[in-house]
């Protein structure tokens, strides 16, 4: 049986670092990451470039899940909304699949220390943290499994996961 895994969390909680993880401690493996669906510049949310990132998310997800070489399907976006949960749920071919839903959450100030730290790399903007923490609460009325990753180093996260989902 395949297992998909759909990792949820705010901007900066690391959800990219622990699915790369994931994809190698898991044997035939395949990770996408939403953001590479809509890496575009400027970079622009409208009704059409939203209906087109989940249109490539589906697309490539289902080819995942049903290619043979795959056993282990790793996702990782935002996922803020229990609507496009459902709506992603909905539209993937998940039989002979086991679906793990989890959500990656921390503390505000854990968040903020770790997205401070991409600012001052560059990696993201001054204006990150407060997006960020802005939607850290929505996480809590998801129908999802919450990992509060605050004290875990991402290794460990991975790990939680895996022993969480029963995959080795």
């Amino acid at each position: 049986m395949k297992h998909l895994y759909i990792i949820g969390g705010t901007m900066g909680v690391g959800k990219t670092t622990v699915c790369r993880i994931l994809k190698e401690k898991l044997e035939g493996s395949v990770f996408l990451d939403g953001d590479w669906c809509w890496d575009m510049h400027p970079f622009q949310v409208t009704e059409e470039t939203k209906r087109m990132v989940q249109e490539n998310i589906v697309f490539l997800l289902n080819n995942f899940l049903s290619c043979t070489a795959y056993d282990h399907v790793i996702f990782c976006w935002v996922l803020h909304q229990q609507n496009i949960i459902d709506d992603l749920l909905a539209r993937l071919r998940t039989d002979n699949c086991e679906v793990h839903l989890i959500s990656l959450v921390c503390t505000p100030g854990e968040l903020a220390r770790r997205i401070q730290k991409d600012v001052e790399t560059g990696i993201r903007g001054e204006d990150a943290v407060g997006r960020s923490l802005s939607r850290l609460a929505l996480y809590d009325s998801l129908s999802t499994l919450k990992l509060d990753v605050t004290e875990l180093t991402p290794e460990e996260t991975a790990g939680q996961i895996l022993r969480l989902t029963s995959s080795r």
